[in-house]
């Protein structure tokens, strides 16, 4: 009876030790479906599916200090791109699925 305790301990400790070695902790998410940090994480348009409304595309790139914000239309990318003005200055504005903003 001793020897089977003794077998089970030692059979459930190598269990756990090899589970508990297994899991890593991942550092956040790898292609963030929305960017959360000040910046970009890509200086061009990344294609994909965007689910922001126009309004919220707007928003958005008001937020990053554009003024002006007009002709907002989706494109075939799913890219909304538009134009407005930031530091006096005209410019085509853009903003992909994950928030990012850029201009052409």
């Amino acid at each position: 009876m001793r020897k089977m305790a003794l077998a089970i301990s030692t059979v459930l400790f190598a269990l756990g030790t090899s589970l508990a070695s297994a899991q890593t902790a991942q550092s956040g998410p790898q292609n963030p479906a929305v960017q959360t940090q000040a910046g970009n994480n890509s200086n061009a348009p990344v294609k994909g599916a965007n689910s922001f409304t126009q309004s919220e595309a707007k928003s958005r790139i008001v937020a990053k200090g554009y003024t002006h914000v007009g002709s907002l239309k989706k494109d075939a990318n799913g890219v909304w791109r538009g134009t407005a003005t930031k530091d006096g200055q005209s410019v085509n504005v853009s903003l992909d699925y994950q928030g990012n903003v850029n201009t052409d």
